[in-house]
């Protein structure tokens, strides 16, 4: 009977979570139209998505801040990518299972709920002083990339884990090798979940600021940059610059800079279910 009541009691809240969540939703929703767009939507133009930062509000624009963006999202793509799957491919494949490798997996399951901050201290102490990188682009990559590298790793493994294993066991009856195995018929049949949890890991990393803020990105930046050790800014960098005016004028463009990010994020989020759902009807059990 106590059982029965806990179940219940367990099923009303998470039910009640779920109006909770769905009200907050659409609460951002009303704000997000009745506020932003409205305030923003009348700026959004080919001269402000083409023009350099300014002391004018009518003439400024988010030119290098979103070149600064596709080169942070680049540089992290390369560095986060490629170590955040062999690392989640190695600890689910070949690591031998004992108490470090518990211990392992807990610690990169605890560093996903890290703040991001910590992470901007983190790449300040060493990539921007110790490597002596300073405020450049390749230091907030590197930083970013330590931001989701975690998330992936976790994404990596629980993809390799939703792979029957009669597929692997399969290919050893076939005489395939372990690495074979892996690359042959694991990952083909897991892709669509990696890259679904990398994009929107990556979509995570574009809207962050804090962290960009602290390792030393700029929020007036007037060149687009041109190697990983310039100077750069980023979108959620240059949204913060402008909401720090007193000007009116800088609210409007900071609302239009929101819904160039949000429409950046919602984009890849809307890539990732694609991908997906594509992954789900190609893929049958």
């Amino acid at each position: 009977m106590n059982n029965t009541r806990i179940n219940r009691l367990i099923d009303n809240i998470f039910k009640y979570y779920g109006i909770f969540n769905t009200f907050l939703g659409l609460v951002l929703l009303a704000v997000f139209i009745f506020i932003i767009v409205k305030s923003g939507w009348h700026r959004l133009d080919f001269d402000f998505i083409t023009s350099l930062p300014s002391r004018f509000p009518e003439k400024a624009g988010i030119f290098t801040a979103l070149a600064g963006t596709m080169w942070m999202l680049g540089l992290t793509i390369v560095f986060s990518v490629i170590l955040g799957v062999s690392a989640g491919i190695y600890l689910e494949e070949y690591a031998r299972k004992g108490w470090f490798s518990k211990l392992l997996e807990i610690n990169i399951s605890n560093l996903v709920g890290v703040p991001s901050i910590i992470y901007g201290i983190l790449g300040l102490a060493f990539f921007n002083r110790y490597l002596g990188l300073g405020g450049s682009l390749l230091a907030g990559s590197l930083t970013m990339s330590l931001l989701i590298v975690p998330i992936i790793i976790v994404t990596t493994r629980e993809s390799l884990k939703a792979v029957p294993k009669t597929i692997k066991e399969g290919a050893y009856a076939l005489g395939a090798t372990r690495w074979q195995a892996i690359w042959k018929q694991q990952l083909p049949a897991a892709s669509g979940s990696i890259v679904t949890g990398v994009i929107l890991a990556l979509a995570r990393a574009i809207g962050e600021a804090a962290p960009l803020i602290v390792v030393g990105a700029l929020v007036y930046v007037p060149f687009i940059p041109q190697s990983p050790l310039d100077d750069y800014s980023v979108l959620p960098i240059q949204i913060f610059n402008w909401t720090s005016r007193p000007q009116a004028e800088f609210q409007t463009n900071a609302s239009a800079g929101i819904i160039v990010l949000l429409f950046l994020t919602f984009l890849m989020n809307g890539v990732s279910i694609y991908l997906r759902n594509r992954w789900q009807k190609k893929v049958k059990w």
